[in-house]
């Protein structure tokens, strides 16, 4: 990351013809991208508010726990995680995925 001197805002890639400068949002400045060292990548993330993403199906770091019984095949115990799905005045969700069939549901405290 490289930071503007006038105002030390962070610089962002921007394409200028064939090539890339780093370019202060506030007051303008540019700085020639090939000069800094690494690779500068930019990019948008989109978020869905009503799809859960699942970054990494490594359900064995979870932690275990005994639930009432997955909805789908009556297993009592399930890996679990919280996720702040809604404002954050109110409690995040807890989902949980059974160890025996992998079923994904969610309750709301």
């Amino acid at each position: 990351m490289r930071f503007c001197p006038n105002d030390r805002s962070l610089l962002i890639p921007v394409r200028k013809g064939d090539r890339t400068v780093l370019r202060c949002p506030k007051c303008g400045y540019e700085e020639d991208a090939s000069n800094a060292q690494g690779r500068y990548q930019s990019k948008t993330v989109v978020e869905n508010r009503n799809t859960v993403i699942v970054l990494a199906d490594n359900a064995t770091n979870l932690p275990r726990v005994k639930t009432r019984g997955c909805p789908k095949c009556g297993h009592d115990e399930a890996y679990f995680w919280v996720q702040q799905t809604r404002a954050a005045d109110e409690p995040p969700t807890r989902f949980y995925k059974c160890t025996k069939c992998g079923h994904t549901w969610r309750e709301y405290e």
